[in-house]
């Protein structure tokens, strides 16, 4: 079944300026945005990472501003992987929460993004004996704060943690569906693995995502980010991936991008990302303009914005500069993130009226 039109079919690119008149930066702040890869617990602001490390006295944490951004170089991806669960241990209470998400929420809404499907990992709190009805209580308070304020809209994405020591993985993915049901209501959309890929094969996940797919959530799984085309097609045939996360080995199989092309299964792409846990060298060596060229269903997105020292403003300027896009294309994956998302029919029809208004404005200019 083709579920969306690629990103060369979107409705707005032939109405896309690609003259002097307007800057990049003006095009980029016109544009309504949607985000549909981003991890709550990797968007902590460098000053609240040291604020709550300060209040709940957390041992291993930079002290400074300066020393948090060297912290932030990553070597490799096991090491982000180490730094990140290290961060997350800042978070402790319900007030917590409730300020990460409001300034998540807000941060996006100053960049003109809409409408936000955001990952968080709610086992990596629970095992840390953080009770999960405050976790869940948190970011919801603060998510309906920053839509108080700005009207920016957020729905959630349950992350599975791939690849933590000591514990049952299936077990923490069944407790991670069951803490998505029981206590998210319509603000949780999907459920999603992440974190390590290699050793952690996909099929073994097959009986969670078929029980969080029964309770309505969809399948947005880690795929193709540090390993190879097989791990995209596990998600796709064990755990019915919606969409997959990063997905950017596909293009080592060419039979799998005929499928994910066939399907319209997109791909949720973040190049900075990618280029800070090392797994691509540099912007102009990233597979983005190969993937669209494909044909492939491509959005988007920033990943974990302060750790990578990015936001998705600025990915979709590095998608014009660095990676050597015109404003056309840009405009087309701004649009697919709108279809791509688990948004109702009528709003993504709204959103999608929103960037043909924009653009037209700036073609006015």
């Amino acid at each position: 079944m083709v579920r969306d039109s690629p990103v060369r079919d979107s409705p707005v690119r032939a109405r896309t300026p690609d003259s002097g008149a307007v800057s990049d930066e003006e095009f980029v702040d016109a544009l309504p945005k949607v985000e549909l890869h981003v991890h709550l617990e990797g968007s902590m602001l460098p000053g609240t990472v040291l604020a709550l490390a300060r209040r709940h006295q957390v041992d291993d944490i930079p002290t400074s501003e300066v020393a948090l951004r060297e912290w932030y170089a990553f070597k490799d991806f096991n090491h982000f992987l180490r730094v990140y669960r290290t961060a997350v241990r800042v978070l402790r209470d319900e007030d917590d929460f409730a300020l990460l998400a409001r300034e998540t929420a807000l941060g996006l809404a100053a960049q003109n993004v809409r409408y936000a499907e955001i990952y968080f990992t709610p086992f990596i709190h629970a095992m840390r004996g953080v009770p999960i009805e405050d976790v869940f209580a948190g970011i919801n308070r603060g998510r309906a704060e920053a839509q108080a304020a700005t009207g920016i809209e957020i729905r959630w994405m349950a992350d599975i943690p791939g690849g933590l020591p000591d514990v049952d993985i299936l077990e923490v993915a069944d407790l991670t569906v069951e803490y998505a049901i029981a206590h998210g209501g319509d603000s949780v959309v999907g459920l999603g693995i992440g974190g390590a890929e290699a050793g952690v094969p996909r099929p073994q996940f097959a009986k969670a995502f078929a029980a969080a797919r029964a309770a309505g959530l969809r399948s947005i799984p880690h795929a193709g980010e540090t390993t190879g085309a097989r791990t995209i097609w596990d998600s796709v045939e064990y755990l019915g991936a919606d969409r997959i996360g990063h997905g950017i080995r596909s293009l080592e199989d060419p039979a799998l991008i005929a499928r994910l092309r066939a399907d319209g299964i997109p791909l949720d792409v973040s190049p900075t990302s990618n280029l800070c846990t090392g797994v691509v060298a540099d912007y102009p060596s990233h597979p983005l303009p190969r993937l669209i060229a494909e044909g492939l269903s491509v959005t988007l997105n920033s990943d974990d914005p302060p750790m990578f020292g990015t936001t998705l403003r600025d990915e979709y300027l590095h998608a014009l500069r660095d990676l050597g896009l015109p404003r056309a294309t840009v405009t087309g994956l701004a649009a697919a993130a709108v279809r791509h998302s688990f948004l109702d029919q009528d709003r993504k029809d709204a959103l999608l009226a929103e960037q043909c208004a924009a653009v037209d404005a700036i073609t006015a200019r």
